[in-house]
């Protein structure tokens, strides 16, 4: 009698944190998904910086280090 009310409580804990699990899991993809929505309007908001831009037919500058 005492085995088996130790074997449901146990299930119960396990239970209860396989909830938990799946309700941070939930929470944390929602929390993701608005972050990606926020950051796609952000972007579309803001203007490309031009000194970021690549353009094209650039060189690369030399830089003499050992002076």
């Amino acid at each position: 009698m005492v085995t088996e009310m130790l074997m449901t409580h146990a299930e119960l804990v396990i239970q209860n944190a396989l909830a938990f699990v799946a309700a941070s899991r939930s929470a944390r993809e929602r929390d993701l998904e608005r972050r990606e929505k926020l950051l796609e309007r952000i972007q579309l908001m803001r203007p490309p910086n031009r000194y970021l831009v690549k353009t094209r037919g650039g060189e690369q500058l030399k830089l003499d280090l050992d002076h």
